[in-house]
């Protein structure tokens, strides 16, 4: 019988350090719109009990019977696909500027779309594992994946949500190549993804707005360009050592979502370069244990699992560094682990847990 292998401690290490500096700087950004609330530390309580939560999540994903879940994989997929469409019912989904991305559970508002990703990631994960010989084939090992992810990426836009839809796509294209896809399909395919997606951008008025804001902010300051040239000062007035911790400027309501989507620009006021590069690395760290991870486990589900789990998180974060700096347009995803968020901060230290659970076994 093969011996256990023992836990990945720098994996968990990176994992616990990101979570610290989320709960700092959630404690720094968010202040300023709790005292609109009545109290000035209502956001961080709330995401202390996520954190804890979050951690039971953890605990629970890495004690997890892994080939239970492998089982459950599609139970799991058709459970979260009606919870997405939970969200478009009167009474039950709730709106927020437009979008119909929450159910409101009253003492809870969950995000659908989070459990998304991970049974996204799950159902994928049993099927390329079993469809090993037939991968490199179009329409027996190719195209269903596709068929799914493009399913899930509709049901997502729909929200809207293109900043989660992309990162869904990219874990798709991700697994598909980690299970020995034919490059061929996949660079078509990716080709076709990228004109989509350009098309889905200039029908959209909305998101054809946030496509000019990108391209030049300047042209409507106080309107579309307005959050990214807040974060753009945020970031560059940090410099390299920062303002100091708690000492923003652009929390004082000049940056929307100061402490969600937009929570690693105050980081770099506050922290500066240093700071940034710092949190980068930390990401880096996660994504280079994980893949190895991925690379040890023995069992082609274990190895897509780990190898899909860890490229959602790094993608996801990728993106949210990328929107804050300025180099894509905003997408409105969180930043993980360190973004307030409750929905987000469970599922992700779940996800975690799962890959702890891989990490230790052959």
């Amino acid at each position: 019988m093969p011996r256990a292998k023992s836990l990945d401690y720098i994996f968990l290490f990176a994992v616990l350090a990101l979570s610290a500096v989320g709960l700092v700087m959630i404690f720094s950004a968010s202040p300023t719109l709790g005292i609109k609330l009545g109290d000035s530390f209502y956001f961080i309580k709330r995401h202390i009990f996520y954190l804890l939560l979050g951690f039971l999540a953890l605990l629970f994903g890495f004690r997890l019977d892994l080939e239970l879940l492998k089982k459950r994989a599609n139970t799991i997929f058709i459970v979260a696909v009606l919870l997405l469409l939970l969200v478009y019912i009167p009474g039950i989904g709730r709106k927020v500027l437009g979008a119909s991305r929450w159910i409101d559970l009253g003492v809870l508002v969950f995000q659908p779309s989070e459990l998304m990703k991970f049974a996204t990631v799950l159902v994928l994960a049993g099927f390329l594992s079993g469809r090993k010989e037939k991968i490199g084939d179009l329409f027996q090992g190719f195209l269903p994946p596709i068929i799914l992810v493009g399913f899930v990426f509709a049901l997502i836009v729909k929200q809207p949500d293109l900043g989660t839809a992309l990162t869904i796509a990219v874990t798709g294209f991700v697994m598909l190549f980690a299970a020995g896809a034919d490059l061929r399909h996949l660079g078509a395919f990716g080709g076709l993804g990228l004109l989509g997606v350009l098309a889905l951008s200039i029908a959209s008025p909305y998101r054809l707005r946030r496509l000019l804001s990108y391209l030049d902010p300047w042209q409507d300051p106080q309107g579309a360009g307005f959050q990214i040239i807040q974060s753009l000062l945020a970031v560059g007035s940090g410099g390299l050592l920062g303002l100091g911790l708690g000492a923003s400027r652009q929390k004082y309501f000049y940056l929307p979502q100061q402490f969600t989507d937009f929570i690693f620009a105050i980081l770099c006021e506050e922290l500066g370069f240093i700071g940034g590069a710092a949190v980068a690395g930390l990401f880096c760290l996660f994504a280079a244990r994980g893949l190895l991870i991925a690379l040890s486990a023995a069992d082609p589900f274990k190895k897509l699992l780990a190898a899909g789990l860890v490229a959602w998180v790094a993608s996801q974060a990728l993106l949210n560094i990328m929107v804050v700096i300025g180099l894509v347009p905003t997408t409105g995803i969180p930043l993980p682990f360190i973004s307030y968020g409750g929905t987000a901060t469970i599922i992700n230290l779940f996800a975690v847990g799962v890959i702890l659970n891989i990490s230790r076994k052959p």
